[in-house]
């Protein structure tokens, strides 16, 4: 194919994404109230919608300072809104427009992905509506540090790409060839360096209790670790290379409850391997609350078995 057909064929693509995923990506104003009572603006970005009657989906930094605001849509169209919930450790808001009728984006899956694959970037930079800016998919399954208050979660599978990612495109859509949405423009890192928390299986299922719910529920352990390399000899026993070394025990949480100490290497949860941080994580949902959560350790020269019972992990 002549380099001429080539660049047709990409300037194609990026017309065709533009063209499906725009209309469904909203220009965000969050308004606050000081502490005279006046409503004010308190900051901007971008929505994507998801449904045809009235929820998008953002970032929950973009609204973290107000509950509600008004959003303009791609046809020029402006509507108030309410943030129906907001999870500040997966960096996710969902917001309910006043009324529906709007255009809603397909939902694709970041798992997918492969480095090198073509996005497009829609959202509203610098108060620029309806910007798109194209690029690949630098790497896949980089991390993203997320507070709220003295928790502290690690957003797994961060999607890094070059696409110019500016201050307004946070909560809007980080979409593939195919015009599916598969990651939610949350930071830029540095000069060609933009971050996006991915769509996939995990983050539907915290887009789906904010829509239900108002919030995400998470079991709590209180424990902290970092993966660990195991020995040969039980490596090879257990059928893994590593292991979660445990650096804390939270007084009072249900992991000192169980008798878990530091300097023990959990291996497994509830028959599920896990050697890293984040699979624990992963394993925090709010079904783990309030249940038997069995643990397999490793003690010095033994594995031994306990059982932990989660609590739910507190809002800030």
């Amino acid at each position: 194919m002549a380099d001429d057909d080539l660049l047709d064929s990409y300037s194609r693509t990026l017309i065709g994404v533009a063209e499906r995923v725009s209309p469904s990506v909203a220009a965000v104003s969050i308004f606050g109230r000081g502490r005279d009572g006046v409503r004010r603006p308190a900051g901007s970005g971008s929505a994507v919608a998801i449904s045809t009657d009235g929820y998008m989906l953002t970032s929950a930094h973009v609204v973290a300072a107000g509950s509600g605001g008004g959003v303009t849509l791609a046809d020029g169209r402006e509507m108030e809104f309410e943030v129906r919930g907001r999870d500040p450790l997966s960096d996710l808001a969902v917001l309910r427009t006043e009324r529906g009728a709007l255009e809603a984006a397909e939902l694709g899956d970041a798992d997918t992905l492969r480095p090198g694959q073509l996005v497009v970037a829609v959202g509203n930079p610098l108060g620029f509506a309806g910007s798109i800016t194209a690029g690949v998919v630098s790497a896949l399954g980089r991390s993203l540090p997320a507070r709220n208050g003295s928790h502290v979660r690690i957003i797994d599978d961060v999607i890094q790409t070059d696409a110019a990612l500016n201050p307004g495109n946070s909560g809007g859509a980080l979409a593939d060839s195919h015009s599916r949405v598969v990651g939610v423009n949350t930071a830029v890192a540095g000069i060609g360096l933009g971050l996006a928390v991915p769509v996939n299986t995990t983050t539907q299922r915290i887009i789906a209790a904010l829509m239900r719910e108002g919030r995400v529920r998470r079991a709590y352990l209180g424990v902290g670790g970092a993966a660990r390399p195991l020995a040969p000899r039980w490596a090879e026993q257990l059928g893994r290379r590593q292991g979660i070394d445990v650096t804390e025990v939270v007084a009072g949480s249900p992991a000192e409850a169980a008798g878990l100490r530091r300097g023990d290497v959990i291996v497994e949860v509830d028959g599920t391997p896990v050697s890293t941080p984040g699979n624990l994580q992963r394993l925090m949902v709010g079904t783990a609350i309030d249940r038997f959560m069995v643990l397999r350790v490793l003690r010095g020269a033994s594995i031994v078995t306990l059982t932990a019972i989660p609590d739910e992990l507190e809002a800030a």
